[in-house]
């Protein structure tokens, strides 16, 4: 996979991932979701709204950002380097294919016969080598455990460019406005429980199905396991999770992890824990900029990649001790 352009790490995250999810994509949880096509969009269609994407905006949501953690960052963690594959700063070469499942060009990396499947949500970004290294890690499983890593393409090969980070002119605000209108959360949580059935038909070993979101998709892991009807996980991961509701951490059923950065509001973060009645953890990398799981891994920052590496072994930690 050709390289990708490393996002600064300083590069603002929008407003639409801080909560705001009524003001900025005008859908609501009441609103009548169906799943998304490559085709023909059918999500709701908001007006772009300039004001809301302004640089004075997106720089008060960071300056509240406040260096917290439910549990301390080096808690229990500290052997990573030992249990997981060495972490890659540059020219990351994936260990997985491409490939098309339910309808969707899907990344797939793991022992073909693992029992376990996870499927992965990226960021807004795609397919990202920090992403894809990330996959591969986890299907190294733990503690004897093989895990089989899925990462279907929701974008239909159209991510959010990330020459439009910051957003600072009216043409970028714009276009921001008009891809997150075409890209909703909410559809894709809706369209994941038939995504994997289609998966699981031909993976026929997989017992168990497992989630994990990245920023976008942390929001799409609390929107999909809050359903309990619908819902196909046995356990799911948020990572740096956009969008945090409280209000969801009330009906979810699973065992759920949330590793939050710096930059998710540590009140948001305390409340969702606080109204989880699952097995779960929850802890914040207080040095660690939203999306140091993902693609605004700046791997080059030895700091960097010594966090997302633990990150990684807090994920893996907690799918091996509940995820049965």
């Amino acid at each position: 996979m050709p390289p990708r352009p490393r996002l600064s790490s300083h590069a603002p995250f929008l407003q639409c991932c801080r909560g705001r999810t009524a003001e900025v994509l005008t859908i609501s949880r009441g609103s009548e979701i169906k799943p998304p096509t490559c085709a023909v969009p059918t999500y709701p269609r908001p007006q772009p709204q300039p004001h809301l994407w302004s640089s004075d905006i997106t720089t008060r949501i960071h300056s509240q950002a406040l260096a917290m953690s439910s549990m301390p960052a080096s808690h229990g963690h500290n052997a990573a380097c030992c249990n997981i594959p060495p972490v890659v700063s540059e020219g990351y070469t994936p260990k997985g294919s491409y490939t098309q499942l339910g309808g969707k060009k899907t990344y797939v990396t793991g022992a073909p016969d693992a029992p376990k499947g996870l499927i992965s949500v990226f960021d807004i970004f795609g397919y990202f080598d920090q992403t894809i290294q990330g996959a591969d890690i986890l299907a190294t499983g733990i503690n004897g455990q093989q895990f089989k890593v899925f990462m279907p393409d929701w974008f239909c090969g159209h991510p959010c460019p990330v020459e439009w980070y910051p957003p600072d002119s009216e043409e970028k605000q714009q276009k921001l406005g008009e891809w997150f209108g075409k890209n909703s959360p909410f559809d894709v949580a809706a369209a994941l429980p038939e995504y994997v059935k289609a998966v699981q038909e031909s993976n026929t070993s997989i017992r168990s199905w497992g989630l994990i979101g990245y920023c976008w998709g942390g929001k799409v892991a609390e929107l999909v396991t809050s359903q309990a009807s619908s819902n196909p996980f046995a356990v799911a991961v948020a990572c740096h999770p956009a969008m945090v509701d409280p209000s969801g951490a009330d009906k979810i059923t699973v065992p759920y992890a949330l590793v939050a950065s710096k930059e998710e509001t540590p009140e948001t973060i305390k409340d969702f824990e606080s109204r989880l009645k699952v097995p779960h953890h929850v802890e914040t990398f207080s040095d660690q900029v939203h999306g140091f799981m993902a693609a605004r891994a700046n791997l080059s920052d030895p700091r960097v990649k010594e966090e997302y590496a633990r990150g990684y072994q807090v994920v893996l930690d907690f799918l091996g001790k509940h995820w049965d």
